[in-house]
């Protein structure tokens, strides 16, 4: 019989408290500044980046994947506290080799079977999966089972994002050069969101007030269609808690029978996207 574990990664900035509850297991990213590696969360909090990204005169920031070592020993402790199968799952292989540092790590540790699962997109959108994940091992589901709720799951399940300034994404190699050359003159506000596993417009927007009425289109698009259903939203952001508050209010007047919550943006997903960006993301749990 298996008994199974949820492992995540960090940018789902799941908080410790329902990571506690639910037994999620967490490997963190890092962020490198002048060449010293910080593991996200715990040596860099999002307060303490924000500050230094604020800070002009800093150097960029770059970020990587998980330790395949940290990886490897989550697992060999999952398997000495008798886990035979993790559920693992991560940030959208497009972004980050998350994805494949499970793989890799699930073959140089035997006796434990690891599922990588990839999200296609990261955040509390991602974090999400390990709570249905997590719920449905409750429930008593094996391994095959989850996987395949959670690939139905990806099909109600949707994240767009706005970045205030586009240089962080071209400059981290998420965004083509030209595209954010194009949005700075142009003083376009694109509606982003993930496509193939990779972060891209969606619509090329004029103004951050068009772009978030786009993004309430497209919600009520889907709240129409699901009404009833156990919809969860989340408003993300990056150093914008004001903005973000303001969705979330229009949201609950216009909404009042859905879970809407507020969530920072993890610093490894802010180096991409900068400060002032916003997210708005929703699923069926």
């Amino acid at each position: 019989m298996e008994k199974i574990a949820v492992l995540i990664d960090s940018t789902s900035f799941l908080s410790e408290e329902l990571k506690k509850e639910l037994d999620i297991r967490t490997v963190y990213l890092n962020i490198v500044i002048n060449n010293h590696s910080y593991k996200e969360i715990i040596d860099m909090t999002a307060d303490k980046y924000y500050e230094y990204l604020r800070d002009t005169n800093n150097s960029f920031p770059t970020t990587s994947q998980p330790a395949i070592g940290e990886v490897v020993a989550c697992l060999e402790k999952l398997k000495e506290e008798g886990y035979t199968d993790v559920i693992a799952i991560a940030l959208s292989s497009g972004i980050s080799g998350a994805c494949s540092s499970y793989t890799v790590a699930g073959l140089m540790v035997d006796g434990i079977n690891v599922h990588p699962f990839d999200s296609e997109v990261s955040c509390k959108p991602e974090g999400w999966y390990a709570i249905k994940a997590a719920n449905l091992i409750k429930e008593g589901k094996n391994s095959n089972q989850i996987i395949s709720a959670l690939n139905e799951m990806k099909k109600v399940s949707k994240a767009y994002f706005m970045a205030d300034d586009l240089s962080h994404l071209q400059r981290g190699g998420r965004l083509s050069g030209a595209q954010a050359l194009v949005g700075s003159l142009l003083q376009v506000k694109p509606l982003l969101h993930f496509e193939d596993k990779i972060i891209v417009p969606f619509q090329k927007i004029r103004t951050y007030k068009k772009v978030v009425l786009r993004m309430y289109e497209l919600f009520d698009e889907f709240y129409q269609e699901h009404k009833g259903e156990n919809i969860h939203v989340c408003v993300l952001h990056v150093d914008a808690i004001e903005k973000a508050h303001e969705i979330k209010e229009y949201l609950e007047d216009k909404y009042p029978d859905i879970a809407i919550e507020i969530d920072a943006i993890s610093p490894v997903i802010s180096t991409h996207l900068g400060l002032g960006a916003i997210g708005f993301g929703w699923t069926i749990l």
